[in-house]
């Protein structure tokens, strides 16, 4: 039970942070498609927020702030895995493509070109770039890919506590390594754009007047960039490569 004014010092903190919430939901929404509403997200959001302020003890400061974002952004994950609002045929052929990229990239010694591999997946360049706009934000719904054997996930093995173990901070440690080589062999390009969103914050409208692309080409090189590191660090081993039929859609996407 709250005090009064205790009560009171709540529902300030959740008017001073509320900005916050809606920064993340806003930034989230790059990477999603038009289907999902910010509204949701933004009341995911806040019952993240409220989350983290029942169980931080001070609730005040900037280290407050770092682990609600963790807090506020894994809500609104949760409310989308919920959802399931990417069609299972998208996912399974983002797989493919992501075990297509793991493949061509040992056998070429680099990365392959986005007509080598809408070539080698026996799809039209026009019918992989539609793919990759079908699959914005797909990397959203593997998290579990970030769980360790006990099932505990990655964001809560990492919120603000009494230390760690070291071991799981050195496979945390090795994880983020990996990401750094991965992002590091990424086309200029895709890491151009990589820069541009998560290190200056720009939205994709702001990163395509920079690149001099449309703002759905940016979501194009986002879902190839991600999909090229989800290959390298993940590996594209778990799903087999089979070729669609060359120039037709591939079974369960949809325009």
């Amino acid at each position: 039970m709250y005090t009064a004014q205790g009560a009171l010092e709540r529902e300030q903190l959740v008017r001073q942070y509320a900005p916050l919430v809606k920064r993340l939901a806003y930034h989230l929404m790059a990477k999603l498609p038009a289907s999902v509403q910010v509204e949701d997200l933004v009341q995911n959001g806040m019952l993240g927020l409220l989350d983290a302020l029942s169980r931080f003890e001070d609730g005040q400061g900037a280290q407050f702030e770092t682990y609600a974002v963790q807090r506020i952004r894994g809500a609104m994950l949760d409310g989308l895995r919920e959802n399931d609002w990417l069609p299972r045929g998208v996912r399974r052929e983002m797989r493919r493509v992501e075990a297509m990229i793991h493949q061509l990239e040992h056998q070429y010694g680099r990365q392959p070109l986005e007509g080598e591999l809408a070539g080698a997946l026996g799809l039209s360049l026009e019918d992989y770039q539609t793919l990759l706009l079908e699959a914005r934000g797909h990397q959203l719904l593997y998290l579990e890919d970030m769980n360790g054997d006990s099932g505990e996930g990655y964001l809560e093995r990492n919120a603000i506590g009494d230390g760690g173990d070291p071991l799981q901070m050195l496979e945390d440690a090795d994880m983020r390594s990996a990401l750094v080589r991965a992002i590091g062999a990424l086309p200029e390009r895709e890491q151009l754009m990589m820069a541009l969103y998560y290190e200056q914050d720009l939205n994709l409208r702001e990163i395509g007047e920079v690149m001099g692309v449309s703002e759905s080409r940016v979501c194009q090189i986002h879902t190839q960039a991600v999909a090229r590191l989800r290959a390298a660090v993940v590996g594209g081993e778990r799903t087999p490569v089979t070729k669609a039929k060359r120039g037709r859609r591939p079974k369960g996407v949809t325009a």
